[in-house]
């Protein structure tokens, strides 16, 4: 895919159809191209340099997953899925809060907040058990 991504840009800045085969090698893109650079504006040249507009990638993100049923899913979501399940699985939380880019102390107060509610409602379960096991003698 990444290949490909390079292939359309050379082509782009050689101005070589799609159609058209070349040697692509001796296309030189700008040493501070990206390799998924933003579309221009309207009346822009094309600027292979110009990070993508985070917001329109959200967006975009966001229609799809409201197409599949979820709705009001946003990419950001998956990042704090994402440190919830390394910390499920025992990952420290520095590293996890290094890896998202999130102060640890944060991480680990989200973290202890959801926890806390799942750790409430099993403790509740458990007591009504006990409870009613030493009522019904079961």
């Amino acid at each position: 895919m990444l290949l490909a991504e390079r292939a359309k840009l050379q082509r782009l800045l050689a101005g070589i159809p799609d159609d058209v085969e070349v040697d692509l090698s001796l296309v030189r893109l700008p040493e501070n191209a990206l390799i998924f650079p933003g579309a221009p504006a309207a009346g822009e040249d094309f600027d292979f340099a110009k990070p993508r507009d985070p917001s329109a990638f959200s967006k975009t993100f966001r229609r799809g997953a409201d197409a599949l049923g979820f709705v009001g899913f946003e990419f950001h979501h998956l990042r704090g899925t994402h440190a919830t399940l390394l910390l499920d699985k025992g990952v420290p939380v520095h590293t996890v809060a290094e890896r998202i880019g999130d102060d640890p102390a944060v991480r680990l107060r989200n973290y202890a907040k959801r926890k806390r509610k799942q750790t409430a409602d099993t403790s509740v379960v458990d007591v009504i058990n006990a409870i009613s096991a030493g009522i019904l003698g079961s």
